[in-house]
């Protein structure tokens, strides 16, 4: 009978900030992963001294098959897909540790609770956000999205108890780069499968994220992290749109 083992699986990029009690969190894995797109900032010296074996990859495919670079790079029989900028909390350590004794399921999700610039959401439609990350080997595998990836399996998934705590956006700077990095990253996905963009859509999409995140998903109860959220999200979708326009106007010409 196989051994039950635990194996981490981390990307970064310049991911200093939290590495470091990310990583304690899951000091209890039999391997940490940490696959590195380049990072400058000491990324990869904290992730050596916290014991985790650090890949350099830096033709950054995008998040889906950068994510399995790190799954393919364990040979444990479970894997627990992190970010940097998550934390596993105690309770939820307890919960992977139980679970892992007397599997009954071989996909579990756990309960994230984001913050947003220090502040701590609980609805904008970040919230509930139960998502599939720790699974056994060859039952899952992350999707080749270069965004939004998620991760792909056919059994149901079971939830644990704890909460993984998700430092997403430390201040208004890493709100701002996320901005342009995210409406880069969804114009070229939505450009590699045909889709067109316009000055209309992004306008009309982006007022619509907005009445969305902030009405529909209660994002007023947030308080002002709540609006800057709905604002983010609508400039986020109308930039992305705008950026998907270009693309199609580089490809005709």
């Amino acid at each position: 009978m196989q051994e039950t083992t635990l194996g981490v699986a981390i990307i970064t990029k310049n991911a200093a900030a939290r590495l470091a009690e990310c990583l304690q969190a899951v000091a209890f894995a039999d391997q940490i992963v940490v696959i590195d797109g380049g990072s400058t900032d000491g990324t990869a010296e904290i992730a050596h001294a916290h014991g985790a074996r650090v890949i350099e990859e830096t033709d950054w495919p995008g998040f889906g098959p950068q994510k399995n670079r790190a799954v393919d790079a364990l040979s444990t029989s479970w894997i627990l897909s992190i970010d940097a900028d998550e934390i596993v909390s105690p309770e939820l350590a307890a919960a992977i540790r139980a679970a892992l004794t007397a599997p009954t399921a071989d996909v579990y999700a756990v309960d994230r609770l984001s913050s947003f610039c220090g502040h701590w959401i609980h609805h904008s439609g970040w919230y509930p956000d139960w998502i599939p990350r720790l699974f056994r080997r060859g039952a899952a595998r992350f999707s080749d999205d270069l965004v939004h990836e998620r991760l792909v399996f056919d059994t149901p998934a079971q939830r644990l108890t704890g909460k993984l705590m998700h430092y997403s956006y430390e201040d208004f700077e890493a709100v701002l780069r996320k901005l342009d990095a995210y409406s880069t990253a969804g114009a070229e996905q939505r450009h590699a499968a045909g889709q067109r963009g316009s000055f209309g859509k992004a306008l009309g999409r982006g007022a619509w994220a907005f009445v969305r995140t902030y009405l529909l998903r209660r994002g007023f109860l947030d308080g002002r992290a709540g609006f800057m959220i709905a604002v983010f999200n609508a400039e986020t979708v109308y930039y992305r749109f705008l950026k998907l326009a270009r693309l199609g106007e580089k490809a005709r010409r």
